[in-house]
This record gives structure tokens, sequence and C-alpha cells, in this order.
């Protein structure tokens, strides 16, 4: 199964961040701790150059605490400010803390000139990683609209948080060309790329793959299966049998296995697991 999608709309994307960087002091970059490498859009790099940057591993509790160690260490070590969140857990103060340290010296600069500086910090990020649920932490109220899906933040628009803070909520931005097709696949496990344009039958196979390299006894115990070498079609037959979803004469209900082997691991129904580790 191979995975391009870049629909019309990511131009248009494009252009509306190029246009309103210059405007931010801050670039709030979120990643989703579950992939932190593969879910970072390299574009990115080249359109915040220069920018003051905060980059938040977000969905913190699903992913594994051991790993998640080991890339605040390697993301600090590229002289990234980085922090690990819970954005539907998040603290708003001790969100505004980490905006206001890294804020703090373009605030005194403008306080030295006898300026109270409004700071405007962008929020950007691949589709479906959490940026409006963040915004919305920030602010206390649903401001920002959210859903469980990519594509739902359209268009920009500032969103003040406090009299002296501004938030640009923006629309999820993805590389044209995901040359990369295990990343291609991986994001597609966590919802970033929409389910209406994947073959779905063929992502819950590949993602039950990984599960039996990645997490062998997590997966064993979530979906009863005991030989966790099986691969393609007889191992998802066996997490049919494993859980029951069987139609009548016995027969595979590949439709609800899929659907559910998705849903649970976006979910952390698996626990918590991170796909990828760091290469030191």
């Amino acid at each position: 199964m191979e995975i391009n999608w870049y629909p019309g709309h990511m131009a248009k994307t494009r252009r509306l961040l190029s246009d309103q960087i210059g405007k931010a002091d801050l670039i709030i970059e979120l990643c989703d701790a579950r992939l932190p490498y593969s879910s970072r859009n390299p574009d990115l790099d080249r359109m915040i150059q220069g920018k003051k940057r905060i980059l938040l591993l977000n969905k913190a509790d699903l992913a594994d605490p051991e790993l998640s160690r080991r890339w605040l260490h390697y993301f600090r070590g590229k002289g990234l400010n980085t922090a690990l969140i819970q954005a539907t857990g998040l603290k708003a103060k001790d969100a505004l803390t980490a905006i206001e340290k890294a804020t703090r010296e373009i605030v005194e600069k403008a306080a030295a000139r006898g300026i109270r500086k409004t700071v405007r910090a962008m929020v950007v990020g691949v589709p479906n990683v959490g940026k409006s649920t963040y915004i919305n932490r920030l602010h206390g109220g649903n401001i920002a609209k959210t859903g469980d899906r990519p594509g739902v933040t359209r268009n920009t628009q500032w969103i003040r948080i406090t009299p002296y803070l501004e938030l640009m909520d923006t629309p999820g931005l993805l590389w044209p060309r995901l040359d990369d097709q295990l990343a291609a696949r991986r994001l597609s496990y966590l919802g970033t790329i929409k389910d209406d344009v994947l073959n779905l039958d063929s992502l819950a196979m590949s993602l039950l793959e990984d599960l039996a390299d990645i997490v062998p006894q997590k997966m064993s115990e979530r979906f009863h299966i005991e030989d966790t070498s099986l691969r393609g079609i007889e191992l998802l037959d066996a997490v049919c049998r494993g859980r029951g979803f069987l139609l009548k004469g016995n027969e595979m209900d590949y439709d609800r296995c899929c659907s559910v082997v998705l849903d649970e691991f976006r979910g952390g129904k698996l626990g918590r697991i991170t796909l990828e580790a760091p290469k030191e």
C-alpha cells in the first residue's frame, strides 16, 4: 500500500503559514510523542528559520515513558527547547510559563523601549496532532475547533489568550512527497492522514505487524493471540479468532477487526507505545 496524500488545501496552508510567520514572535511546534521524528514536518524547519521555537511532544500519556525520556534528550541535544505534554490535561499555568520563559528576552527588550509587548505565538504541526486542543486549554474554553480527524482547522486565526498573549491556530501541514513509506504508514496509524483515502484492511494489517515487532507482549494480551511471529492475513485471522470477530459460518469479520485494531491503538487501549526510537 503506497501512501501519498497531499490534498489541494495543503498548498494553501503552506502559503498561509509563510505569510503569517513574519508576524509571530514564537513558534510552538507540536508533534506526536508516539512518533516524535516522523510526525515533524521537515518543511517547517525551512519555513521558520531564525524564529524562537518550543517543541512539544503531545499525547505523552499514550507514549512509552522511557522512549519519551530518550527523545527529550535527543531533541535537547539538537538545541531545541523541548517538553512532554498531554494537551487534554495540560494546566494553562504551566503552558503559559513555558511561553513566557521562551519570549522573556523579546518582552524585556520592548520594555526597555517603554513598550508593553503583546507576544504573538504561532502553533504549528501535522494534521490531528492536537494544536486546537492545546490552544483551548490555554484559553480555558472551546474557542478553537477540534476533532479526532485531520483537516478540522482549515484557516489561520489569531486567538487572544491574555491581554498580552495571542496564539495563532493553524491548519495541519504535511509535506508534498511522503517518500518514507514507513513514516507515512505510521502517520496513518495515528490518524494524521484521512482514513477515507486509505485501504484500512492493509493499514490495520501493517499496524499489527509493527506491534508484533515492537510490543509483542502487549499485542498478545490485547488480542488474545499466542504466536506473534505470524504475519499478513494469518496474523489478521488470529486476531479475528482471538477477539471473536467472526461472522456466521465462522468466517472472519475483517471489517470489524480492522476498525477495532485502529481505534484501540489510537485510543491507547494497548498501553503506552512509541513506534520509533531516536538514533543516538
